[in-house]
């Protein structure tokens, strides 16, 4: 099998540079349902903490803090993104079913679910910024915190956290 796409370097900043074709502010007059594939990628944040491993328990979700193997920890990116749904059998595709999924997977800083639920994009965001390390300054993503591939792991109840951010 070819796995020449697993060393295709990826520039997450790319995915913000030239936006000249996309409407300004865009999130601020469309709902979720309305946006283009490109507006609703662009919302992506790139944090990287939807890739964190969860689990639920008496109908709660909690967060643990391993994340899937084809995380890119240093960039907060997936290694595989166009091949996801083909390698990892549980991964889930973001979609407005997931954002409006209860009880609640997604981080409480996830662009998604802030402006279905009523709130703006925070400053640091790089639609706001232009910039994707804005993410990683304002500590939001998983860059730089103690974190364990899900590979390395047999009971994820011991990796449990519950930080300010999810």
């Amino acid at each position: 099998m070819n796995k020449d796409w697993l060393d295709t370097p990826f520039d997450p900043q790319s995915r913000f540079d030239n936006l000249e074709d996309i409407e300004p502010e865009f999130w601020k007059h469309k709902k979720l349902d309305q946006m283009s594939e490109r507006e609703w990628e662009l919302l992506c944040d790139g944090c990287g903490k939807c890739c964190l491993n969860k689990i639920e328990i008496r109908g709660k979700i909690h967060f643990t803090n391993t994340v899937c193997r084809f995380l890119d920890c240093n960039n907060c990116t997936c290694k595989i993104y166009e091949h996801r749904f083909k390698k990892v059998y549980d991964c889930r595709n973001i979609d407005i079913s997931a954002v409006r999924e209860q009880p609640r997977w997604l981080p409480k800083t996830c662009a998604y679910w802030l402006l279905d639920n009523g709130f703006d994009l925070p400053s640091w965001h790089p639609l706001i910024t232009g910039k994707i390390s804005t993410v990683h300054k304002a500590g939001i993503s998983l860059q730089g915190r103690n974190i364990v591939s899900e590979s390395e792991v047999t009971n994820y109840e011991d990796h449990l956290i519950d930080w300010p951010d999810l």
